[in-house]
C-alpha cells in the first residue's frame, strides 16, 4: 500500500535534528476518465507525458507518470533532476513537494518543506502589493507574525516604493516579479524544491536576486533543483538524478551525469 511520511510540511514551524528524504518504488499514477472513446487521446498523452499507459484494477486506464524510484537524499545534498520534457520532474518535484501522494510505495520527507515552483501563486492582482505579502506568505506557510516581522525587509528589497500600495494589476511584469520573488525567497527552509534557478528583473535587481538565491541555498540543509542547464548542475550540485519516462536513468557525481545526458 501506498504511503508519505512527512515530518514536517510547509508552514510546519518544528525543527528537526537532520533533514532527510527517503523513497522506495514510489510510483505517481493518474486516472484517464473516459479513456475509452479517445484512444487517439491515450496515445498523445503517451508522447506528451512520457509516462506508461496501462489500465488498474477496476479497468479505467491510468497513466504512470513515476515508476519504482528508490532513492535517499540526505544533509548537505544538493540535487539536480535532469530529463526531457515529459520526463517526471515536474511530477516528482510535486510529490517531493507533498503536492502529490505515492500511488504505490512510500516517500517520507523528514524537514520543514518549501517549494519555489511557482513563485507567483497566490498572488492577487486586484490586491495591493502590501496585502500580497501577507498572502503569498501564509501559503508558503509563514504565520501573520513572521510575515510582520519581514515586512519592510521584503517591501524594501521589493524596491517597489509606494507602489506596495497600489494594485498589483497595475505593475509592470518586471514589479510583479520583484514582489514574488522578494516574498518567497524570505523562507529559510530545510528542504527547499525548485523548478529551474530563479532570477528576476533588470541587471541591478539581478545582482540581488543571484546573492539572495546563495545566500537561501546555502541555509538549506537539502536542494532539489530541476533544470537543463549543464553549468548550473555543475557548479550547484553534488548529485544528479536522470530521469527518463518516469524512471530513473542514472543516479550519480554531476560530472558522470551531465557527460551522459548532454553526451561530451
Amino acid at each position: 500500500m501506498a504511503s508519505i511520511n512527512v515530518a514536517l510540511l510547509i508552514g510546519s514551524k518544528k525543527k528537526t535534528i537532520m533533514a532527510s528524504i527517503e523513497f522506495h518504488n514510489a510510483c505517481v499514477d493518474f486516472p484517464i476518465y473516459n479513456a475509452s472513446a479517445r484512444s487517439l487521446k491515450k496515445r498523445l498523452i503517451q508522447v506528451a507525458t512520457g509516462g506508461k499507459l496501462s489500465a488498474n484494477d477496476q479497468g479505467r486506464v491510468i497513466v504512470r507518470a513515476l515508476e519504482d524510484l528508490t532513492f535517499s537524499l540526505n544533509d548537505g545534498d544538493r540535487v539536480g533532476l535532469l530529463g526531457h520534457n515529459g520526463a517526471g520532474k515536474s511530477t516528482l518535484l510535486r510529490l517531493l513537494s507533498g503536492v502529490y501522494a505515492p500511488s504505490a510505495g512510500t516517500a517520507s520527507i523528514s524537514g520543514e518543506v518549501a517549494s519555489l515552483i511557482d513563485i507567483s501563486l497566490g498572488i492577487d492582482p486586484e490586491a495591493s502589493g502590501r496585502e500580497n505579502i501577507f498572502m503569498r506568505g501564509i501559503l508558503l506557510g509563514m504565520t501573520k507574525n513572521d510575515i510582520a516581522e519581514k515586512l519592510e525587509e521584503i517591501i524594501e528589497f521589493s524596491e517597489l516604493g509606494d507602489f506596495i500600495d497600489m494594485p498589483v494589476r497595475t505593475y509592470s511584469s518586471g514589479m510583479h516579479l520583484r514582489l514574488a520573488f522578494a516574498v518567497s525567497t524570505t523562507i529559510r527552509p530545510e528542504i527547499l524544491i525548485m523548478d529551474e534557478w530563479l532570477s528576476v528583473g533588470d541587471e541591478g535587481f539581478k545582482h540581488k536576486a543571484e546573492a539572495r538565491m546563495n545566500e537561501l541555498v546555502e541555509a538549506t540543509s537539502i536542494l532539489v533543483i530541476a533544470s537543463h542547464s549543464r553549468d548550473l548542475v555543475m557548479h550547484t550540485c553534488n548529485r544528479v538524478i536522470w530521469l527518463e519516462h518516469g524512471r530513473i536513468k542514472m543516479d550519480a557525481d554531476p560530472e558522470t551525469v551531465t557527460r551522459a545526458y548532454f553526451g561530451n
